[in-house]
């Protein structure tokens, strides 16, 4: 499931119906803090850093803890490799304009 060359609003939607598929939104949500941080707020804190794509795909994959408070994110094994590139991409979409580099 390949979002390269998808229309923004396509990818929008895959990024979305992945992230409700794989139930990523039991623990998050786009705009609040839920159990695990807001997906705006990785966005965020990652936009725009090199090899954060691939950083973000392998936690989803692999979980991992203490970065955004006490709760672990548990490992999802289950997520595909495209599919954690796929979420991850969608996620850092999702960052403010001002967070994301500006165009040379």
């Amino acid at each position: 499931m390949a979002m390269f060359g998808a229309s923004p609003a396509n990818a929008q939607a895959i990024g979305l119906g992945l992230a409700q598929a794989n139930s990523c939104v039991a623990c998050h949500t786009i705009e609040k803090k839920r159990v695990g941080p807001a997906f705006k707020a990785i966005a965020d804190r990652f936009a725009g850093k090199p090899g954060a794509q691939d950083y973000l795909a392998q936690s989803i994959r692999s979980g991992g803890g203490n970065r955004w408070g006490a709760v672990p994110m548990p490992a999802q094994p289950q997520v595909t490799e495209e599919e954690a590139q796929a979420l991850a991409a969608w996620i850092l979409s999702l960052a403010d304009n001002e967070s994301k580099p500006s165009s040379p």
